[in-house]
Parts: structure tokens; sequence; C-alpha cells
């Protein structure tokens, strides 16, 4: 299985919804949540061990209109 990533998203003014929408749309996720802080979403996902970390956010995830910024987390160990 590979190891989880969490993004957090940050979306243009009024645009959470919208975004969090089409991400769902794409079933690319474990979890999504809307959160409190610097981010408004939390996305949880398992990228395939064949695929690089970051062509894979950016090709699929990114592109999503409405989003202004993410901050990716690599997770290595679970306890």
């Amino acid at each position: 299985m590979s190891t989880p990533v969490f993004i957090q998203i940050r979306c243009k003014p009024g645009q959470t919804y919208a975004v969090a929408e089409e991400i769902v749309l794409r079933e690319m996720h474990s979890e999504l949540y809307s959160t409190s802080g610097d981010y408004d979403l939390m996305l949880k996902l398992y990228i395939p061990k064949d695929e690089d970390v970051g062509r894979y956010i950016n090709d699929r995830l990114l592109d999503v209109p409405g989003i202004e910024r993410s901050l990716t987390t690599m997770t290595f160990k679970a306890f």
C-alpha cells in the first residue's frame, strides 16, 4: 500500500465549496475535510507507488479552479 500524503488547500475567497465539489468528483482522495486556520481544506490521498508525487499532485489536483495555494505533507511512519 502507498504512504498517505496530506495536502492543505487554500481557496480563493468564496470558492471553498466549489473546490471541494470538484475534488470529490475526481474521486482521487481518501478523505477531504474543511478546516480552520490558514488553509480551507485538508485532503488525504494515497499516491500509487509508481507515480512521481509532485507530478501526480500537479496533474490531478492543482488544476482545480479556485485553488490559490497548497501545502503538501509527506508521511513516513504511522504509530
